[in-house]
């Protein structure tokens, strides 16, 4: 089983990035603003997507990364709870003056973690350690649950 590493440079390279990480949960002792090195990182437990068809579900422990990040703020989020997890649903890029802008982690419950970036430079990794999940994420739509 190859473990991915993904570079983000671009917004289409992010999306690559976003897509992967979907439904990703990360808990908030596993995240980290480092405004002296302009560094925002954080560990998931990622869905394998890529792995998803015909075999059990699995998560992986997956970094990802973002450098030349200005400044961070979150919403809905009370970073004191260390012990609380979010689901990430994606990563957006919304472009400022170029080629700077703001890199948006959005989390279910209308959470969301905000990063000014002077660019974007991202990193995604698999660490490794792979197990098997009790389920696939399920997207239905409120007119599906009804």
């Amino acid at each position: 089983m190859e473990l991915l590493k993904l570079i983000a440079l671009d917004d289409e390279d992010l999306a690559v990035v976003s897509a992967h990480m979907q439904d990703a949960v990360v808990r908030l002792e596993d995240i980290a603003f480092l405004p002296g090195e302009h560094r925002f990182a954080l560990v998931a437990r990622r869905f394998d997507w890529e792995g998803a068809n015909g075999e059990p579900p699995r998560r992986r422990l997956t970094g990802l990364h973002f450098d030349r990040v200005l400044r961070a703020r979150c919403r809905g989020i009370d970073p004191a709870r260390r012990d609380e997890t979010l689901n990430l649903l994606a990563i957006a890029f919304e472009e400022m003056e170029t080629p700077s802008g703001l890199v948006t982690l959005h989390f279910s419950d209308d959470r969301a973690v905000q990063l000014e970036v002077e660019c974007i430079e991202a990193g995604m990794k698999d660490l490794g350690p792979v197990w098997e999940a009790e389920g696939r994420p399920d997207h239905a739509t409120t007119d599906e649950r009804a």
